[in-house]
Parts: C-alpha cells; structure tokens; sequence
C-alpha cells in the first residue's frame, strides 16, 4: 500500500550530552532523542553550530516529533561549539580533511545499543553545510539526507557573490557566532574584554555594516581568525576549493533531497547540487535518488512551512509540511515504507504569479526556449527611474548606427539601498529579504520595463543577463534585477545578480578595467515564474545594493582594506554592437 508513514506511536526519551568521541581523540556533545524502552531504530541526525538546545531542529520539536515516530534523533553541536570541545573553523573539520566529524559522528550512530545501523541526515543553512560536506567522506552507514538551503560553492554563494561580499549575512554571521564563543573564553585572558567586545558589537551591527574598512584589526578577527581569512580570500582558488561541494559531486553515493527557496541566499547551491549529483553521482541509485523541492521561500529554518515573503503571500498552497514531507523520505529510504516517492518525477518547482506546483524530470527543465530581451533607450512612459528604457524582442539596428548607452554615476558613499533579495541579511540591515517592490529605488538606477503582457509568460529555468558596459573606475560593480511590473505600479523582485567586475573573465584571476566597453555577463541564479497578463517585465540595472553587498570601492585596490573609494561613472551600452539584454528561459 503506497503513501503509508510512521505514526505517532512512541513515547520519548531524551538524553543530554552524550559524548562522542571524533577520530582525534576531540570529545563532541550530542542530545539523542529515543523511543522509550528497548529497541533498535533508524537513526537521523544534525549538526549544528547554533546550539543543539536551540538550533532549527530542537526549536521545532524534530527531536520528539521523529521519535515518536520510531527514529532516534541526534542534535550535536559542531566541533568547538557549546558544549563540543576543539577549536570552530567554519566548515574545515565537517568534510574531508584530516579531521572528519561527519564521518565520525555517522559511524558512531550506527554502533549505538538504540541504533539499527540505518542512518539519515537532516537540517538546514550551516547544517545543511555539514551534510554537503560529508557526502565525500561516505560514511558505510549513511543511506539518505535531506539538505534544506545550503551551498555547493562558499566563494560564490555563502560568503562572496561573483567577487561582491555578502556583507550584511557574513558581518552579522561572524559576529553572533564570535559573541556566543565569549563565554569559552570566559577564564581566559581577557576574557571580560572580550565578552563586554562581542556584547557591544552585536548591538552595534548596522553602524558595523558602514564601517570602513571592513576589515578592522579588532577582537572580531583577532578571536575568529576565519573572518579575517574570508575578506583575505575574494578570489576563487585554493582556500575555497578545500570546502567546496561541486568538485565532490561525483562521490555521493546516497540520495538526497535538496529543498530550496527562490528568495534564499543559497538557492543555487541547491540547484547545482541537485543538478551535478544527479548528473555525476558515484551510482545508479544515488544519481536516480537525488530530489529537488523549490517553494517561494526565503532563508529560514521552517521555510517549507511558509506561504510567503517579502511583501507577498503566495497562498496556502505554497506550504507543503516540513516534517512531514521529510517523514515521507525518510520512511521510504531508513524503513522501507512504500510512501510513493520513487514514482513522482525528480523536480517539483512552485511557479510563482500563478501559485502552484509544477513536476518536472530535471533541473534546468526541458522544453524552455532561452529568449533575449533587449534593453532600449526608447522610453517607456511608465517610470521615473534615471533614463526610463525600455525592453525589446527585437535586437537592435543596423551595425553603423551611432553607439547608445545610458549613464550614471556610483558613488559607494551613497550606495543605493538593499530592498529585498536572495539575501540572509534581514536580522541584520532590517530590510526584509524575499519579493520587495523597487520603486523607492526608482530614482537612483536604470530601468528598462517592457510592453503590457497580452498574454502570460511563463519564465522557469536559469536567468542571465549580458551587458555591455563600461567605467571610469578601475572597478565598479554590475547590479541587474529582474521586475515584474503590476497594472497598479508595484515593480516587485523576481530574481537579481551580481558581478564585481574584475572577476569578468575569471573568478580566479582578477583583472582591473582601462575605460573600454567590454562584456559583462552576469548570473541571477534562477526562478519559477509566471508573468500575468496586463503585466509588464523590467529590468534594472544598478552598482550597489548596500548592505547586502560590500560597497565597490572602485579603486581597484583590496577592497575590504580600503577606508576610502572614488566615484565612478558607469554607462551601459545597447546598440548593435553592444546589444545588452536578458536571457529568459521560455516555456
């Protein structure tokens, strides 16, 4: 009988602080939830560094919710976090390198008296991060996770975007996790310094966020030394490539479900990771088990709970049930319930405007037809943005034609503001992340809006955008956003993008600009879409969006040391030579 799950049958049992012992002899601590009594049972397990007494799971009851439905359950806290001994270096000790708490901590599950030897894994965000890390490792034991909104690539989507640093997220991230380390140093030199340090900094975030520079010699760096090597590292390479998921793809040997939201900061970790396991995965059942799950979601630890964000409800359908749907996976693949899971296609995406679920066989889905869009300085009428552009099918004219562009200027001590976004940084800048209307930016940047739909336009898939550009500066920042109009004048968010603009060519290899109009091609990541009749499409194009993304300084120096930049002026070109235009995938 298909579509069966564990019932609520258990009582619980929980113990607290339960030794784990890692490979180096490093003592970790758990709190394990149990069915009463005796028995062997499936086990799932997170590891977290926000405190197993608090973190996403334990807040919202997983422990006893599982157990009560035949699982233990196993909350730790990472590798020199609360009650675990060892020093915290985000992501080192989760993966493959000489220390493997992943690894461990799996084969020590499966050797339990209340074990069966069947392990899963679950969580979200850095606990999301511990599982992605753990897949190279292979841990004999494991035999499925279920990942909710992390990354596959922390150079390009956890700590930097294409060259541009999360500030607001990062900032905020480093300096909480700093403030609750204060008491492990309690006993140590200066240890009251440092507590009344990290204290005053948490409050003092959002003047923290327009300190210049970034980097500051001060106790934040000098207690988490990690932070002061990612604003030391802005540049791809050999630091991040010992963390990063993709080049692992090909060893992940289990099925994973990756869950994902349109407005999270790491939704195309989870697209990539979905995308390169099913591709490249070590077998057959790990490339046919892996799952994608996109809702229309931001960051947050109950994401698949949520009907909205930003400024919209997307209707109570967008809900699915976290537990549960998670109950369903993990009663298929820990306790061989028949749920149904294998029947359904691989990809299940919500599409927004529209505001239901759609089923699809892969990531990107088949069937859409990339489509450009060109950006025009014939004028809309319907905007009092800064040129007020518009959108065409048409590719521009004829080769001979004079060079068109429009221009501003940026100056990163009047950045424009963050309104909405793929970002984490909400708790931090107060501006609320997700589908957030544009116009109060109007002003300040570029836009570029579209006829009024006479029929609906279905965008589902990878969102690009190519511009032509050029800069006085050495360096400046790209900024494209995708807007979908309303008849009423809202220009709300759909999908947006960054690219420091030495990265253009490389984000390993940085090079300055020298004043010439080059290529720029700049990714938004992706969406599910459908743009509603009466409607209008609008791209913007802007330098900042602070302080979600450090300021360009512009000088072409390092940018988290420099305490002061120079102003840029920046002119994006749409001729028929430098036809700028988004990509659209069509279905």
């Amino acid at each position: 009988m298909k579509n069966q799950r564990s019932m609520p049958v258990h009582k619980v049992t929980v113990e607290r602080d339960v030794p784990v012992t890692m490979r180096d002899g490093v003592v970790l601590a758990a709190d394990v939830y149990r069915p009463s009594g005796s028995g062997e049972f499936p086990v799932l397990i997170e590891r977290t560094p926000y405190n197993k007494a608090e973190s996403s799971e334990t807040k919202f009851g997983a422990g006893e919710y599982y157990a009560a439905r035949g699982y233990a359950c196993v909350i730790q806290d990472v590798r020199g976090r609360f009650g675990s001994n060892g020093d915290f270096y985000p992501f080192r000790d989760d993966g493959d390198g000489e220390r493997r708490d992943g690894y461990d901590t799996v084969e020590w599950a499966a050797e339990q008296p209340w074990s069966n030897g069947k392990i899963g894994t679950i969580g979200g965000s850095y606990s999301g991060a511990t599982q992605y890390r753990m897949l190279s490792t292979r841990p004999p034991h494991l035999v499925a996770q279920f990942i909710r909104q992390s990354s596959s690539d922390y150079s390009n989507e956890w700590v930097y975007r294409n060259g541009a640093l999360e500030l607001a997220f990062n900032l905020s991230w480093a300096t909480r996790h700093t403030a609750t380390q204060a008491y492990k140093w309690s006993g140590a030199v200066d240890g009251d310094r440092n507590r009344e340090f990290m204290a005053a900094a948490v409050k003092s975030l959002a003047s923290a966020m327009n300190s210049l520079p970034v980097r500051q010699r001060d106790v934040l760096t000098e207690l988490s030394p990690w932070w002061g090597d990612w604003l030391d590292h802005p540049d791809s390479g050999p630091f991040w490539d010992e963390f990063n998921i993709a080049p692992r793809h090909r060893l992940t040997n289990v099925p994973v479900h990756h869950l994902g939201g349109w407005y999270d900061g790491f939704l195309r970790g989870t697209l990539e990771n979905f995308a390169g396991m099913r591709a490249a995965a070590d077998t057959e059942q790990a490339r046919a088990g892996q799952r994608l799950t996109v809702g229309p979601w931001v960051h947050a630890p109950d994401a698949a709970n949520l009907t909205g964000n930003g400024e919209m409800d997307f209707g109570a359908d967008a809900a699915i049930g976290f537990f549960e749907t998670r109950l369903e996976w993990f009663d298929h693949w820990l306790k061989g319930i028949d749920t149904g899971i294998t029947d359904r296609p691989a990809v299940r995406l919500f599409a927004m405007g529209v505001n239901r679920w759609r089923e699809f066989s892969a990531w990107p889905p088949p069937g859409a037809k990339m489509t450009p869009l060109y950006l025009s300085g014939v004028k809309s009428g319907s905007c009092a943005s800064l040129n007020d552009g518009s959108l065409s099918h048409v590719k521009p004219g004829a080769p001979e034609a004079e060079e068109e562009s429009d221009s501003y200027e940026y100056d990163p001590l009047r950045p424009v503001p963050t309104l909405g976004g793929a970002h984490l940084g909400a708790a931090a800048d107060g501006a609320p992340n997700g589908q957030v209307d544009q116009r109060p930016n109007h002003g300040r940047v570029l836009t570029y809006t579209g006829q009024v739909l006479d029929a609906d336009l279905d965008v589902t898939g990878r969102v690009s955008a190519f511009l032509y550009a050029k800069s006085s500066a050495p360096d400046t920042d790209w900024i494209v956003k995708l807007i979908d109009v309303y008849p009423d004048g809202r220009a709300m968010l759909v999908c947006d993008g960054v690219l420091r603009a030495r990265y253009r060519n490389s984000r390993n290899k940085p090079e300055l600009l020298h004043g010439e109009i080059e290529r720029y091609e700049i990714d938004l990541w992706g969406t599910s879409y459908v743009f509603q009749r009466g409607h209008r499409l609008q791209v913007i194009v802007t330098s900042s969006d602070f302080p979600r993304w450090d300021r360009n300084m512009n000088t072409g120096g390092i940018n988290a040391q420099e305490s002061a930049g120079v102003v840029a002026a920046n002119s994006v070109y749409h001729d028929a030579k430098h036809p700028s235009h988004v990509m659209l995938p069509v279905m």
